[in-house]
């Protein structure tokens, strides 16, 4: 039995510290360049196991260098990465991500074998799914199988938008929680107001609203949590960190509010080192 299945992407980010992000046509010079292991699904695994869940992940890498080094880091973690496929057929997913002098990154993936997960990869993890109190979803691998993979699942449903698109019906309606940025909820509904959340039909919304902490919000309610003042070194993966402090918190049984006040907690402190997973804390 595990408490948290993520389904989702893997990737090795290459970082480029730059002293601010170039506009069309510009060029700036960057001051070193560094590689991590990524990806919001494996971000978000790290992130829970880290807090002491039992954490099984789903997902696809590449017969490579790389996808050697990623699935390493995940076991290194304590992640159960007997349902990651390496495929021969791709390469690992990429993301290039550069990161200014204060904190905030722009990032451009290549997914790689990530996209060419089936909704196979989740039908051989079903006993996984079947048994998890959280399953956590993102964006970064082929819809049909994030809504295949909440279709098994049978306990909580959390879902990270991002990257941001629209969401067929068929998967909000298997949607516990829904944790969207504001730019990926103004995507959504067409505002990034918290409050127009409500549209979407999700029983709850979670709605990050960075360095601003979060707000929550149901059909009868909406309550915001603010965030730790920190000092920040790079924002990349702090999402992700929120997520899986998400999933570990509710798969612990937490209440919506304190699942939400330690997620919160978490995020902020990813922020404080270099790397998507830097600053993230053990267990609590």
């Amino acid at each position: 039995m595990v408490d948290v299945v993520v389904v989702g992407s893997v990737n090795q980010d290459v970082v480029v510290r730059v002293p601010r992000h170039p506009g069309p046509g510009e060029t700036v010079l960057g001051s070193g360049m560094t590689t991590f292991d990524g990806g919001k699904g494996a971000n978000q695994a790290v992130a829970a196991a880290r807090l002491g869940a039992q954490v099984a992940f789903v997902g696809r890498v590449g017969a490579d260098e790389a996808g050697a080094v990623l699935l390493a880091g995940l076991a290194t973690e304590g992640v159960d990465t007997r349902w990651v496929t390496v495929d021969g057929a791709v390469p690992s997913g990429m993301a290039m991500i550069t990161v200014d002098a204060s904190g905030e990154n722009s990032i451009v993936v290549v997914p790689g074998a990530n996209h060419a997960m089936r909704a196979g990869d989740v039908e051989r993890a079903r006993d996984a799914l079947a048994g998890a109190a959280v399953t956590m979803l993102q964006l970064e691998v082929p819809v049909e199988v994030v809504i295949r993979a909440a279709q098994l699942a049978a306990g909580t449903v959390v879902l990270n938008p991002a990257p941001a698109r629209p969401l067929p019906d068929d998967l909000l309606g298997a949607v516990d929680v829904l944790v969207p940025n504001a730019h990926e909820l103004e995507l959504l509904v067409g505002s990034a107001d918290p409050e127009a959340a409500r549209e979407l039909g999700v029983r709850t919304v979670v709605v990050t609203l960075g360095a601003d902490g979060a707000a929550i919000v149901t059909p009868d309610d909406l309550r915001r949590v603010p965030a730790p003042a920190v000092d920040a070194v790079d924002t990349t993966g702090a999402g992700d960190a929120f997520c899986g402090a998400l999933a570990w918190a509710l798969s612990q049984g937490r209440a919506i509010q304190d699942a939400v006040e330690v997620a919160v907690e978490i995020g902020a402190a990813a922020t404080t080192a270099r790397g998507a997973r830097g600053g993230l804390p053990r267990r609590r």
